[in-house]
C-alpha cells in the first residue's frame, strides 16, 4: 500500500474510523497540543503522548501496557482499510431511572468520543474477516450496561450468521451499578449467546487487558476458545485488596495479573501489544485452513 493510499482512506468511514483511532490515541487536534506528557502508572516515567502513540503505549522503560482506546486498539488489529462498525447507535438506557446516570453518561460521552463502553466491528486481520469487539474502560470503566450486553450478543450472533471467527478484547470493573439487576442479566445473556455460536462451530478469541474484573470476568471474557492477555492485566472477579480483606491474608505476588493466570492454566498465552496482531493472523489462518479441509 502507497504513502498516499495510508494518509487517505478510501471510504468515508474508514477515514472517520482513522480520526478517532488517532483521538484515542492523542495524537489528533485538538486533543494534542505540544508538549503534552503521559507519565508511567508504574515506574514514573513521562515522555510526549506522541512518543508514548509510537510505542503503542507501552513503557519503554519498564514495559507495563497502559490502557488504550477502544477505535485505537481496533487500529492496531484490523487490516487497513477493512474497519466497518456494527450497531453504532446502540446508546445506554437508563433503565431504573438511577440519579445523575444521564447527565453521567453525557459527561463520559462527551470526555471519551464514544456513546458506549463498547465498540464491535467487522474487518480483516492478516487478510482474514473476522467480528472484533473491544471494551474502553474510559467509559464508566467498560462496565456492562444493558447496551454493553446487547452490542456483544449482537456481534456474537452476527459471527454466527456469517460463519466469521470472534474476537473479543476485554477490559472492564464488571457489572454497571446504575443498571442494577439489568446489568447483571447480561451475564447470561452474553454467555447463552457464545454458548450457541460454540454449537455452530465458531471460534472465538478472548483477550484480556487492564484491568477485567467483575461480570465481564465471570462471563464472556473467560468463555474463549483460545485465551490471551497483555502482559501485566489484572484479571479475576473481585480485586486483590477486596480478597485480603475478606479472607485476613495476604496474596501471593503477581497474583490476579496475566503471568500468575497463564502459570495456574487460566491463560494461554500473554501476548505483548506489538506481537498482538502477529499472534491473531496466525490464530486465524490456522482455523481458516482447518475449516477449508475439514
Amino acid at each position: 500500500m502507497s504513502t498516499i493510499e495510508k494518509l487517505f482512506p478510501v471510504t468515508p468511514q474508514e477515514r472517520s474510523f482513522q480520526l478517532k483511532a488517532r483521538r484515542d490515541a492523542g495524537t489528533a487536534a485538538p486533543n494534542w497540543t505540544p508538549p503534552q506528557f503521559v507519565d508511567c502508572e508504574k515506574c514514573g516515567r513521562r515522555a510526549t503522548r506522541q512518543v508514548w502513540a509510537k510505542s503503542l503505549y507501552v513503557c519503554p522503560n519498564c514495559g507495563v501496557h497502559l490502557p488504550i482506546g477502544a477505535y485505537y486498539r481496533l487500529s492496531l488489529v484490523l487490516d487497513h482499510g477493512t474497519f466497518k462498525e456494527l450497531n453504532a447507535d446502540l446508546t445506554p438506557q437508563d433503565v431504573l431511572h438511577f440519579p445523575q446516570y444521564p447527565d453521567k453518561l453525557t459527561a463520559a460521552a462527551a470526555k471519551t468520543g464514544l456513546n458506549e463502553a463498547a465498540v464491535t466491528a467487522t474487518g480483516k486481520i492478516g487478510g482474514v474477516q473476522a467480528v472484533v469487539a473491544v471494551l474502553d474502560s474510559r467509559f464508566f470503566m467498560g462496565s456492562m450496561s444493558t447496551a454493553v450486553g446487547e452490542k456483544i450478543t449482537r456481534a456474537v450472533e452476527y459471527a454466527a450468521d456469517k460463519h466469521l471467527p470472534l474476537v473479543i478484547f476485554s477490559a472492564s470493573g464488571g457489572a454497571r451499578m446504575q443498571e442494577g439487576i439489568f446489568s447483571l442479566m447480561q451475564m447470561a445473556k452474553t454467555s447463552a449467546a457464545l454458548e450457541r455460536f460454540s454449537r455452530r462451530g465458531g471460534l472465538y478469541i478472548s483477550v484480556l487487558t487492564h484491568p477485567t474484573t467483575g461480570g465481564v470476568t465471570a462471563s464472556f471474557a473467560s468463555l474463549g476458545d483460545i485465551m490471551l492477555a497483555e502482559p501485566g492485566a489484572l484479571i479475576g472477579f473481585a480485586g486483590p485488596r477486596v480478597i485480603e480483606q475478606t479472607i485476613g491474608e495476604k496474596l501471593p505476588h503477581g497474583f490476579q495479573r496475566s503471568e500468575f493466570q497463564l502459570e495456574h492454566g487460566f491463560l494461554d498465552q500473554v501476548v505483548p501489544r506489538a506481537a498482538m496482531k502477529e499472534t491473531l493472523e496466525r490464530i486465524l489462518r490456522l482455523h481458516t485452513q482447518r475449516r477449508k479441509y475439514s
